[in-house]
């Protein structure tokens, strides 16, 4: 099985000698000559990935105990490697009851993402509005099989000044008052895309104590052709992902998580997996306080992933990095990418605004 990331993809193109005049960066979408055709591979992704419902599968959006969550992500890779690639994103979800006598209830999300990659600052601006219906199947048992959507919107570009071409490069140095025979394509472009998912989630055990997750969902279904070059080359590739998930408490004081994903988009896969043991103290309401999370997640021929968590009260900071372990190793010098979240659940004052649902504990 051939692993590559999105980064991987843009270091590996920038050895490109021809008419690649730039690199890859969310959905790889790349800057190519009119002769040239390319596919673009591989979405972005997080470490953090059950922390982005609605890129993962947006069926999961609102799927939490409390009213509302907002968050706020960053992450930076190969700083050791070249320029390093940054990441920013919030996100916001809630849900309500369709009605007091029904259990079925819709969840409302909405994500939004800025990514810059690579020397000649290839930007993309990104806004995911998701929506989710979760019907009732058991609610004894917490049991909910969910339909999401998604539409996004994204905005690339790049700094056409920051680009360099062999033939700047004279007698083995480099001179960028020299021309470069080159027609720079548009700085910038809009892409429209399309996603959708299903997951079912559930309770077991006397007080529901074991509750899992597990769904499938995909994204680019219309597959949009896109190039910074006026006539479209680039073709995005339909993204598949599975997703699955398990918590359970084990006594008073410890819980466990763990979490699995699968990622298909062309001729790659991603494959990650791992866990969380949670310690927690108790206050006499039996709420959770105070609680402390580690653990490690790895992802397969690529890195391991230690994560580090802290919750107090409705607050949590987590922190992961990427101990690249794949054959970019030497260069990289097992350095890949820092990451962390930072989100906020909470519950509405009125509760004529929002019944209290039933979720996953996760």
């Amino acid at each position: 099985m051939e692993k590559m990331n999105r980064r991987k993809v843009y270091a590996r193109l920038l050895n490109l000698k021809q008419r690649v005049i730039a690199g890859v960066a969310f959905a790889g979408a790349m800057i190519v000559s009119n002769t040239e055709r390319a596919v673009a591979q591989a979405d972005i992704h997080f470490s953090q990935f059950y922390e982005t419902s609605v890129l993962r599968n947006p069926a999961l959006t609102g799927v939490f105990g409390d009213d509302y969550k907002v968050g706020a992500y960053y992450r930076s890779q190969w700083r050791s490697v070249s320029n390093p690639y940054t990441t920013f994103l919030v996100s916001g979800e809630t849900h309500f009851q369709l009605k007091e006598t029904s259990e079925d209830f819709i969840s409302v999300g909405l994500l939004s993402f800025y990514d810059k990659a690579g020397s000649v600052d290839q930007k993309i601006t990104s806004i995911y509005p998701a929506i989710n219906y979760n019907k009732s199947l058991n609610p004894e048992r917490n049991s909910f099989l969910s339909f999401g959507f998604t539409g996004g919107y994204l905005q690339y570009s790049y700094d056409p000044s920051k680009a360099t071409f062999n033939n700047q490069y004279q007698g083995g140095k480099y001179d960028p008052k020299n021309p470069t025979m080159e027609n720079l394509p548009n700085a910038k472009m809009t892409v429209w895309d399309l996603g959708a998912g299903i997951n079912f989630n559930t309770s077991r055990g006397e007080n529901n104590d074991l509750t899992y997750v597990i769904g499938i969902s995909g994204y680019h279904f219309t597959t949009p052709k896109f190039s910074y070059y006026q006539k479209a080359e680039v073709t995005e590739n339909m993204r598949l992902n599975g997703n699955i998930g398990v918590s359970s408490n084990l006594n008073d004081r410890f819980s466990y998580m763990v979490q699995g994903n699968y990622s298909m988009q062309g001729t790659y896969r991603e494959i990650m997996f791992g866990g969380l043991l949670h310690w927690n103290q108790k206050t006499v309401s039996v709420d959770d306080i105070f609680t402390i999370s580690g653990g490690i997640f790895y992802r397969f021929q690529d890195a391991l992933i230690p994560v580090f968590k802290i919750n107090y009260k409705k607050l949590c900071v987590g922190i992961s990095y990427d101990v690249n372990v794949s054959t970019l190793k030497d260069a990289s010098n097992m350095q890949g990418g820092l990451e962390f979240t930072l989100y906020h659940t909470g519950n509405f004052t009125d509760k004529g605004v929002s019944k209290k649902t039933v979720c996953p504990k996760f």
